[in-house]
């Protein structure tokens, strides 16, 4: 059964969302004491921390199985020592990003639209994140910076759509987001707005009212890009949140990243798919792992892959398949397989 916590219910009596991001689990010593773990059992690595802090809302903790030292939700960000393992084909940049960063603040990899690393900060730390080891302290504009960084997306009538990243963008307050969609909406030639977070699933709370109604009303088209991994993930606490952006007309996609050990079998991913329909968002890709240096244990192949994309579209209609992806560098675009 999963633990149980601090309250993570959307009512007043619930701790704000800046009170339980302030509130982290850290330690890993008070993780698996949460759940009855010891570090041996789960293949805990000191060395592994160093390299990559634990970070882990309380209420994505309360998720997980007490007990389970292979629980799905533990897996993605317990620091392991299979992350200290050296093997060839990994890099700290291996979406070679840092070649698509000419202002602070900004990555232009593909026409028509730029990404925003709006903050460093996240709510989670997930041990397979392909930014662990990127340039944040290169990436921090000021408020005046921010505005020399928009003069770029100002100045290219091509670019359509600004994609705010990070980090997670739902870590910022509402009043930053709101300053920086402010200097977005000053350029009448984007015209979508798109958000990539983890943040309404791993810390609910944070879609609160006044971030649902900055949301509702863009002037450009607005969409939320969760990511979700297992159907684990989406407890009554995440579905609500989800609602809450769906109802006030926030187009809602996600996105998973295929991760051996956790969700690489096929009914675990219909499953996902299922239960995100329900909580009124549509599977958008599927991707296979980057080769992050750290995140070989992570790794699956191309042919498990497409297998496993067989088996979703025998048994989901095809809506609900999310489309199985690789980010290559130097691609277009996502590269289809």
């Amino acid at each position: 059964m999963p633990i149980t916590l601090s309250l993570t219910s959307l009512d007043a009596t619930s701790p704000s969302w800046q009170q339980q991001l302030a509130d982290l689990i850290t330690n890993p010593s008070e993780l698996l004491a949460l759940l009855d773990l010891d570090a041996e059992q789960v293949g805990y690595s000191a060395a592994a921390l160093a390299s990559f802090p634990l970070r882990v809302p309380r209420a994505y903790a309360a998720k997980m199985q007490r007990g389970n030292a292979k629980d799905p939700l533990l897996l993605q960000v317990l620091p392991q020592q299979a992350e200290t393992v050296a093997q060839a084909g990994l890099s700290i940049d291996p979406l070679d990003e840092q070649a698509h960063n000419p202002v602070p603040g900004l990555l232009h990899k593909y026409q028509g639209r730029v990404l925003l690393i709006t903050t460093q900060s996240c709510a989670i730390h997930c041990r397979y994140c392909f930014r662990r080891h990127f340039p944040y302290q290169d990436n921090r504009p000021s408020r005046a910076q921010w505005r020399e960084s928009l003069a770029y997306v100002a100045a290219d009538p091509s670019i359509s759509e600004v994609i705010f990243s990070g980090g997670d963008p739902f870590a910022l307050t509402n009043g930053h987001l709101a300053s920086l969609l402010a200097l977005v909406d000053e350029i009448s030639h984007v015209q979508r707005v798109r958000f990539h977070t983890r943040l309404p699933v791993v810390l609910p709370a944070r879609v609160d009212n006044a971030l649902v109604d900055l949301l509702s009303n863009t002037r450009a088209a607005c969409t939320v890009v969760l990511h979700t991994n297992h159907a684990q993930e989406l407890d009554a606490d995440a579905r609500a949140a989800c609602q809450r952006l769906q109802r006030a007309g926030v187009i809602l996609l996600n996105q998973s990243v295929l991760l051996a050990g956790i969700n690489d079998d096929a009914v675990t991913l219909v499953t996902l798919s299922e239960q995100l329909f329900a909580a009124g968002v549509l599977p958008y890709y599927l991707h296979l792992p980057d080769k992050v240096l750290g995140t070989g244990h992570f790794l699956v192949s191309g042919a498990q892959a497409k297998a496993l994309l067989q088996a979703l579209h025998a048994r989901l209609p095809g809506y609900l398949v999310p489309k199985l992806v690789e980010e290559i560098p130097g691609a277009p675009g996502k590269t289809l397989l």
